[in-house]
């Protein structure tokens, strides 16, 4: 399994294409074609702090008439329903058939006020005395005093401002993304819709728009499927999520941060955002015998459910994010008492087993700051199911479990849920101990009032746990059960409840229906479908040892304390889209190797085997064609789906045949794109150089070689640089790039680079000789045709745009200072240039953007106004920015890059609400594009670029190397290194 791409594309196919229906797709400009150009163009913000290089005025500004009004509003009415917005490409199932309620919230607003006091009076507790709840007691004046070894939450901003509680939770650490259950962003974005584009790049891509259209419905209504990229059915912002659960390659389920079960990708690559307001954890308290506390660990006031006690006061609980672990912490006000929800999932470097599992765990550590003895119970409840069109038909099933192995005893529930064509089990379950009692209420109806579950908890402290399975539910009717953990506390006394979430979904079949595959995990718990109680167990028994392990492996980056918080966070937490990226980690089979492994392939097949499909594919896609005709959306011309020797953009749509269909993307022929080529060689040397595997560059070299040949049709002057083709023919596939390019150009130029030294290590010598001559003459083109004093040019049209400061300039440099190269007797753009450039965009890109706290805009003219001429040009790129910030680590201006990436990070995960759906793109006011993009795993290109830096130190000064196990370790030797570890598990062979 590779490690996060680093790179600005990320052409990790399918992890990549699964994604796109969150957001976008790669380049983000299709986004633009719901509304017939309708993306984040040209916005009419201005900079207060304009700079110049040159005192020529800039071309002036559209202002809006009453004509660009009429026909805003005439698209926008056709192009973008009033209900959705054009963000999204998000591939989400009918959600909330009129029969199978819910009760998911109308808002997600926080339902408690200060000083609201709650009661809940049971109706008939069998004796149990009246319960009077009073979560919203008026808050203390004084603030939580700062504690060794803790973070003041003052550190964490404005997140934190509305917490009032005193608590700072069972050992919690300092570092990662905190905020009060009761913070409200006051920022509200909205995905870009016609609002937000000028009248002229409006009227230039009106064709597309209407192409867009057209295909749109044939997808959906002709050919019933769900659109690969859907702009119509946006799924709208919600400021909610946390660490997803579950491995890499299994599926995924996130907890928001107010607890909230919210997001779903259970079938491979389709996302569906829904709230099931009954998985829920529920606290009962209970001293001398008697029930005095009982409240659902949730901020909600649903339509459902509602003899349960909602409305959580969320201003004496906060939520903590350190990826792939998170803590929520819960005062309970006037108790005495203290929860900690640990959340774990098994994301572990050099461990290709446990980090494919679909489970994760809940910790519970409950803390009895009183001088009573107590009883406390968790009850974690969990519907069957979505609730949604998957559930209608009836015919799920729940059942309690018992497994007990080497000593260890784990009960729960099952919940069987056999809809074609993915059948799964979901498995809730929890660890029997000497001190402690489990029970479970089989099933009960989640969209009732739910008084049976409520007065059976609130009896005793316990669940009636009657034997034998449900029936199966009727149509149209939901099915829920739940399981409980009770422990006794002295006075002063702490006790730990253990659960887990597992789900077993082996075999599956993606949209077509056609291909049957089973995930990676079954190599290890079988593919039959009846491991949920063995996952189960195998991880209450096993995350303590995972503990440890993520412990060691982020240690070395959180006990820095020459790095920022902000960064540890970010770097963390950013990985989240390892396993919530729509990634899939398949087992596959011989018969499919013998149809897809090429001759010159044929000794990837171990390989294969041995670790399965998950980043492989990429090279065996490259050198396949496919010759049916589409009709792509930009241009309107027909031409092949894919073309031999050449990268793909995706490796297929989730909703369709994945690895068999390529190419899902249809705005533009990518064959014709100038940048996936040359990614695709300098990721290949990059990883040889950090992993010192020869074999793989063995393997990948005739790819590569490929890939180069097909790369030189774009020299049509033959003077060893490439040229751009007059329209957006790279990854920013919304602005328009002619002749020899910065960014283009300096990818060539590095993939060349690259190249000879890939020739001299397999012995190449003429191959060797060519690519030399080529660098050579490309060197001295690109020099003089685009470097001007101060930076690279854009590019070199007639148009005053080619004169932009494009913050991606540098890429080629990045990929080479990434791989050791890139200075010395490597440089192949001159130190002093790439200094220079880094120095002006930090100045106009980063300084003169929003007062320099968003990150850097993608272009901005010289004369200090961001560059407007297209509908990416003036947005903020998230992963670019991350790139960037690395890049100038590289050159030695470290500050300056920790500055411009600090501004990504504030802007998404503290302003605007974005955290674990980083997207794509916004810009300085209003709006976003692209939610839970891949190319923010950038961010772990800085922390390389650190641990090069800290190399050449050590290599200056006398004494040994002190080695760090940080994730992207690499020796302080000349040549390739052998990785010592990967940020994430990693696949080497």
């Amino acid at each position: 399994m590779a490690a996060p791409e680093s790179d600005l594309e990320g052409n990790k196919g399918y992890q990549r294409t699964q994604r796109d229906n969150r957001g976008g797709d790669r380049g983000g400009f299709i986004a633009l074609a719901a509304t017939a150009a309708a993306a984040t163009a040209p916005r009419l913000h201005g900079d207060t702090s304009s700079r110049q290089l040159s005192p020529e005025a800039g071309p002036p500004r559209e202002h809006l008439t009453t004509i660009r009004a009429h026909i805003w509003a005439c698209l926008a009415r056709y192009f973008v329903p009033e209900s959705s917005g054009t963000e999204t490409t998000e591939v989400v199932g009918t959600q909330n058939p009129g029969n199978m309620r819910t009760g998911v919230p109308a808002s997600e607003q926080t339902s408690c006020a200060k000083g609201d006091p709650q009661s809940y009076c049971p109706e008939n507790t069998g004796g149990t005395e009246a319960v009077q709840v009073t979560d919203c007691q008026n808050p203390e004046d004084s603030q939580p005093q700062t504690e060794q070894g803790y973070s003041n939450p003052q550190d964490f901003g404005q997140l934190m401002a509305s917490y009032e509680g005193k608590a700072k939770g069972y050992q919690v650490p300092p570092f990662g993304w905190r905020i009060c259950l009761a913070h409200e962003f006051a920022e509200k974005r909205k995905p870009f819709n016609a609002n937000n584009v000028s009248l002229s790049n409006l009227m230039k891509h009106l064709g597309m728009g209407l192409r867009y259209l057209q295909w749109w419905y044939r997808k959906t209504q002709v050919e019933k499927k769900t659109p690969f990229i859907d702009l119509i059915n946006s799924v709208p912002l919600r400021q909610i999520y946390g660490c997803p659960l579950g491995g890499i390659g299994g599926g995924t389920i996130t907890r928001g941060w107010r607890g909230q079960f919210c997001r779903w990708q259970l079938n491979p690559g389709m996302y569906q955002h829904q709230t099931v307001i009954a998985d829920q954890f529920t606290v009962c308290l209970r001293r001398k015998g008697q029930t005095v506390y009982q409240q659902v660990l949730s901020v909600e006031r649903p339509s459902v459910l509602h003899s349960w006690n909602w409305g959580l006061c969320g201003y004496f609980a906060f939520y903590h994010a350190l990826y792939p672990r998170a803590w929520t912490v819960y005062q309970l006000p006037g108790q005495n008492v203290t929860l900690t929800c640990r959340q774990i999932t098994p994301i572990l470097p050099h461990d290709y087993q446990d980090s494919s599992l679909p489970v994760g765990v809940f910790v519970w550590d409950v803390e009895n700051e009183g001088d009573e003895a107590l009883d406390v119970s968790i009850m974690f409840s969990m519907r069957n199911g979505l609730g949604g069109e998957d559930d209608a038909p009836g015919g799920l099933w729940n059942e309690p479990f018992c497994l007990e192995r080497d000593g260890e005893t784990v009960q729960g529930l099952l919940l069987h849920h056999p809809t074609p064509p993915n059948p799964y089990t979901m498995a809730v379950a929890a660890r029997l101990t000497a001190d402690t009692m489990v029970t479970h209420l089989t099933a009960f109806d989640p969209d009732s009032a739910g008084q049976q579950v409520w007065q059976d908890l609130l009896q005793d402290g316990q669940l009636d746990s009657l034997a034998g399975q449900s029936a199966p539910s009727q149509k149209g009717v939901g099915i829920a059960g739940a399981v409980c953990v009770m422990g006794k506390l002295p006075p002063r006394g702490q006790r730990r409840l253990e659960f887990s979430l597992a789900w077993d979904m082996p075999r599956i079949m993606f949209g077509a229906k056609g291909q049957v595959y089973y995930r990676r995990y079954t190599r290890f718990f079988g593919p039959d479908g009846d491991a949920a109680p063995t996952l189960s167990h195998y991880a209450l028994c096993r995350y303590a040892d995972w503990e440890e392990r993520i412990s060691a492996w982020q240690s070395p980056v959180l006990d820095d304390r020459s790095l920022p918080a902000w960064y540890k966070s970010a770097l963390f937490n950013e990985l989240y889209f390892l396993a919530d990226g729509g990634t899939v980690w398949l087992e596959v089979p011989e018969d499919c190797l013998r149809e897809e492994l090429v001759e010159s392939m044929c000794q990837l097949r171990p390989l294969l085997r041995e670790y399965g499909r998950f980043g492989y594919l990429e090279a065996l896609a490259t050198l396949r064609e496919d010759l049916a005709q589409q009709r792509y959306l930009m241009s309107g011309i027909t031409a092949p789906v894919k073309r031999r020797n050449v990268v793909p953009h995706d490796v297929g749509d989730p909703d369709d045949e994945p690895w068999l269909r390529v190419n899902a993307y249809v705005v533009h022929d990518t064959a014709d794109w100038k940048d996936l080529n040359l990614k695709f060689v300098l990721q290949v040397y990059r990883d040889y150089y950090l992993t010192g595997d020869h074999c793989f560059l063995r393997d990948m070299w005739p790819v590569c070689l490929a890939v180069m040949e097909s790369e030189m049709k774009f020299d049509k002057d033959q003077d060893g640089l490439i040229e751009n083709g007059g329209y957006a023919d790279q990854t920013y596939d919304g602005w328009v790039t002619t002749g020899p390019s910065a960014y283009c150009g300096g990818l060539w130029l590095a993939a060349v680079a690259v190249m000879v030294k890939m020739a001299v290590l397999c012995g190449a010598q003429e191959v060797q000789d060519r690519f030399s001559s080529i660098l050579s003459r490309g060197q001295e083109a690109y020099e003089r045709l685009l470097w001007n004093g101060r930076y690279y040019n854009y590019d070199c049209s007639s148009q005053p745009q080619s004169y932009s400061i494009m913050s991606d300039q540098c890429a080629g440099q990045w990929f080479l200072r990434a791989s050791g190269l890139g200075e010395g007797d490597s440089e192949v753009f001159p130190t002093p240039h790439v200094v220079r450039a880094l120095q002006t965009i930090f100045e106009f890109n980063v300084q003169g953007f929003a007062g320099g706290a968003m990150g850097a805009v993608n272009g901005m003219q010289p004369h200090g106004v961001p560059d407007r001429s297209s509908v990416q040009s003036d947005e903020v790129w998230v992963g670019v920015v991350y790139g960037l910030a690395a890049t100038m680590i590289q050159e030695g201006l470290t500050w300056e890059g920790f500055q411009t990436a600090e501004g990504c990070y504030r802007t998404v995960w503290e302003r605007l609400g974005l955290a674990f759906q980083t997207p794509e793109a916004y810009c300085q006011q209003q709006v976003f594009r692209s939610l839970a993009y891949m190319r923010p795993l950038s961010i772990w290109a800085m922390q390389l670029a650190l641990q090069q830096q800290q190399q050449q130190q050590h290599k200056k000064a006398p004494g040994p190397i002190a080695k760090q196990d940080t994730g992207l370790s690499t020796r302080p030797k000349p040549g390739p290194k052998e990785a010592v570890a990967n940020p994430s598990p990693g696949c080497t062979s």
